[in-house]
């Protein structure tokens, strides 16, 4: 029986293979989750150099978000990822949720960020 993080790690590698044609040119948005906090960076187009980083942990999020495991502040760090991405003229990425079922604040997360002018 594999843990529930064994199975993450599985189905991270079997996105990233996927995800692999598609990132050649384009910056990716990395997503992470914990179960107190949710983080999001985009990833320069080698994936060595992160351009944006926001976190419930930033001190511009943690601010406006008490609780940052709960969809509301996933919403907002959406939000503000997309923002810092206009900021530096990045408006198409390609979308990592680093093995994580698209549901909840992973999902929450990146509607927020379409929302807000990322296209992916």
């Amino acid at each position: 029986m594999k843990t529930s993080s064994q199975l993450r790690m599985i189905r991270k590698t079997r996105q990233r293979f996927k995800i692999s044609d598609s990132i050649k040119g384009k910056y990716r948005l990395l997503v992470h989750r914990t179960n107190n906090h949710i983080y999001a960076q985009i990833l320069d187009k080698s994936g060595k150099n992160t351009i944006v980083h926001v976190s419930t942990l930033s001190k511009d999020v943690r601010d406006v978000v008490k609780n940052g495991s709960n969809k509301d502040a996933a919403v907002y760090v959406g939000k503000v990822v997309a923002e810092k991405a206009k900021e530096k003229n990045i408006s198409s990425v390609v979308f990592d949720r680093s093995g994580f079922l698209y549901h909840g604040r992973i999902k929450v997360l990146a509607d927020s960020a379409r929302e807000n002018g990322l296209v992916f």
